[in-house]
Order: structure tokens, then C-alpha cells, then sequence
């Protein structure tokens, strides 16, 4: 892409706010059901997720911490390398805890489903997923989400923490690049 063209928002920051309010409620009713008065450990997958999980973490009513771990497999394209590289690992021991991953977008589902394996192998106690965006259609691994924020269309999506090339993540909506 030489020129990059911003495509019509898709979700607005209203929509955006109000879904990501219900996914708080929402996983707090469950974890206080499944495991009433336990801390989560929520894990950010950065970049990407750092936008979201902040918002998801406020919107949170059980005792919640954050951990950050930095995955890639994009690179500077638009389609998923399928080489997994961990660029940051977790600062916090996992074992007994109840883990929820809070990402941005599951695509081909390849990297997060070697965040997971990777993870389990740590004796976590449990472990979610909240995804913010699912595009179903490129799903290349066994991985579902227990929660997702909204299902998209099969389009490379930027803003609300999304990138292309390390450009639009400060975008408050949701939009797509048109090629």
C-alpha cells in the first residue's frame, strides 16, 4: 500500500464504549459465579490490546490485575506471517491464577492459539478469552472465544488500538483501510 485510504467507520465510539461496558458486566457475573471472591489476572496482548483491556479493566467489578505480554506475526503486512514470536513476556507468575486474555482481533487464530498452549503449560487455574474484534471467516485454528466484543466482515481493520504499520491505533473508532 503506498497510499493508505481510511475506509467508512464501522463502529463508532459510542458502540464501541456501550459493548465494552456489557463485556464487563458480563465477565464479571461470570467470574464472581465460577469463582466468587478470586482475583483475575487480565493479560493484554500489546500493542493492539492496550486500548481495549484499559477500557475492559474500569468496566470490571471483581478484583482484576494486568499483566502485559507483546506478540507479533504481522510484521508490517496486512496477513498474518504464521511465525509466532513473543516480544515481551509476563512480569506475573501464572499458576493457580484465573487468566483472562483480553485481545484486540482473533484472525487466523494462530497466534493465540500458541499464546494459550504457552500459557496452559504455566498452571493457570483457568483461562478465558475476551476478544474485542472476531473475524470468523480467516479462522485458520481450533480457537473460540468465550467473549467477543463485535463479529467482523473479512477487511483489515485499524483504530481503537488496531494498526497498520504502527499507524492509526490512535483512532477512537473503528475503521477499515481500503486497498
Amino acid at each position: 500500500m503506498n497510499e493508505d485510504k481510511l475506509g467508512t467507520v464501522m463502529l463508532d465510539e459510542e458502540t464501541i464504549a456501550r459493548r465494552v461496558a456489557e463485556l464487563g458486566a458480563e465477565i464479571s457475573a461470570d467470574y464472581e459465579r465460577d469463582y466468587p471472591g478470586e482475583p483475575v489476572l487480565c493479560i493484554t496482548i500489546l500493542k493492539g490490546g492496550a486500548i481495549f483491556a484499559s477500557d475492559l479493566l474500569r468496566r470490571l467489578t471483581v478484583d482484576a490485575r494486568i499483566d502485559f505480554m507483546a506478540v507479533s506475526s504481522y510484521g508490517s503486512s496486512t496477513k498474518s506471517s504464521g511465525v509466532v514470536k513473543i516480544n515481551k513476556d509476563l512480569d506475573t507468575e501464572i499458576a493457580g491464577k484465573n487468566v483472562l486474555i483480553a485481545e484486540d482481533i482473533i484472525d487466523s487464530g494462530l497466534t493465540l492459539q500458541y499464546l494459550v498452549e504457552s500459557l496452559w503449560a504455566r498452571g493457570p487455574k483457568s483461562i478465558r478469552i475476551c476478544t474485542f474484534l472476531d473475524k470468523p471467516a480467516r479462522r485458520k485454528a481450533d480457537i473460540k472465544p468465550d467473549y467477543v466484543g463485535f463479529e467482523i466482515e473479512n477487511r483489515f481493520i485499524v483504530g481503537y488500538g488496531l494498526d497498520f504499520d504502527e499507524k492509526y491505533r490512535n483512532l477512537p473508532y473503528i475503521t477499515c483501510l481500503d486497498e
